[in-house]
């Protein structure tokens, strides 16, 4: 992979040839693409530039989103967290963020691990990476998704704080003010609380309600306050309700939906961030030989099929989805594995690119930024050989990645 490579970031460069995806969900159409200085200049028929790139029988896409990933972990075997060096995660984290970069995404929200440091990384060009949203730490309940007890004593958090990461578990309106406080002076982007068990926690279940509505309530509060805005990890239908009365902005898994949770999330478009890939990423991982507790393989099995039909049920009803894989679950630079899953619940293949593309930003805030190939917004761009709409084996048919304007995979 070349960083820096191709034409001068300062070259009206002119990409000829390829179809156009623009990211709004429209078929593709013949187009040429110009961009100079990290932006898109013009898109149209019959342009020119200072530097031709001939990319016929291509087409381009906007650069792909993750809207949930976790890139300082790598699997979820815990011997191998518990024989890891603490620093061991953030030379990691470069390895993952260049393997994500690879496959086409430009832009990701970490849903908990990385820090400011890791952010700024990227931003100054010392690490090769997608640009990064940061939730810094995940809030969860005494004895909820994020606590890391086991009956033996010992505690495994799924992230250990460190002075980037402040921890992050509280109980009660007023610990959880504070901890948000915290998070935000960490350098969060946005707030992610888990208002339901989870697959991976040794003690809780997906069904399981965690944090009060008055909990919920301070916490969406207090980022609104910064101008920021709540993601929830919420897989049981009760906490899914608590958190989408709440106001929070998406709803991370979404395992048990019904029609009235389904419902909720229409009349306060509230976004849903699927990661179907997850749980079958435990599972391949469990096949493979990972040491994982029984309760989490059985857990991850009973998951998987329940997950497809809720999916499946909010995708007919219209709810707004957001491409997310959880990869540090599984491997990074798989990411776009989920784009099958989304298609299989029933999303036209333009339905998803737009989910990973233009709807990804709109959740994200970043709809004025990228997402789409339009004039104005930044040349983050994804040229795939051949038909972009079918989804099978897409990531290896990735011949360029354009970051900010720079060719950043490929030549």
């Amino acid at each position: 992979m070349s960083r820096a490579g191709g034409p001068s970031v300062t070259s009206r460069v002119l990409l000829h040839g390829a179809l156009v995806f623009d990211g709004t969900g429209s078929g593709p159409g013949l187009a040429d693409v110009v961009i100079a200085d990290g932006r898109i200049l013009d898109v149209g028929q019959g342009l020119d530039g200072d530097v031709v790139v001939d990319v016929t029988g291509t087409t381009i896409l906007p650069g792909f989103f993750d809207c949930h990933v976790h890139v300082t972990a790598s699997g979820v075997d815990l011997m191998d967290r518990l024989n890891r060096p603490f620093s061991y995660q953030f030379y990691a984290a470069a390895r993952n963020l260049e393997a994500t970069l690879a496959t086409g995404v430009t832009t990701v929200r970490d849903a908990g691990g990385a820090d400011l440091g890791i952010q700024q990384a990227v931003a100054d060009g010392l690490v090769p990476g997608p640009h990064l949203l940061l939730a810094v730490n995940i809030i969860g309940q005494t004895g909820g998704h994020t606590d890391g007890w086991f009956p033996s004593g010992f505690d495994l958090p799924l992230s250990l704080p460190h002075p980037g990461r402040p921890a992050a578990t509280a109980d009660g309106v007023d610990e959880l003010r504070k901890v948000v406080r915290s998070l935000l002076r960490a350098g969060a982007d946005v707030i992610k609380i888990c208002t339901t068990g989870g697959v991976l926690s040794p003690r809780d279940d997906p069904t399981h309600t965690q944090f009060s509505p008055a909990e919920i309530d301070v916490v969406v509060a207090e980022a609104a306050a910064a101008g920021r805005v709540v993601m929830a990890h919420a897989q049981g239908t009760a906490g899914i309700k608590n958190a989408v009365r709440a106001g929070v902005r998406s709803i991370e898994h979404g395992i048990y939906l019904d029609e009235e949770a389904i419902d909720l999330m229409l009349a306060h478009e509230t976004w849903l961030v699927p990661t179907l890939v997850a749980p079958r990423a435990v599972l391949a991982a469990a096949a493979a030989g990972a040491n994982l507790p029984p309760a989490v393989v059985a857990k991850a099995r009973e998951v998987s099929e329940v997950h497809v039909e809720s999916v499946r049920t909010a995708v007919a009803a219209g709810v707004n989805l957001a491409m997310g894989t959880d990869s540090g679950v599984g491997p990074h630079g798989h990411n776009l594995d989920e784009l099958m899953l989304m298609q299989e619940c029933g999303m036209r293949s333009a339905q998803v690119l737009a989910a990973a593309t233009s709807s990804a930003a709109r959740l994200c805030g970043l709809q004025d930024h990228t997402g789409r190939i339009a004039p104005g917004l930044a040349a983050d761009l994804v040229i795939i050989e051949g038909d972009a709409l079918e989804l099978t084996g897409l990531r290896e048919r990735i011949r360029q990645v354009w970051q900010d304007g720079r060719l950043v995979v490929g030549a």
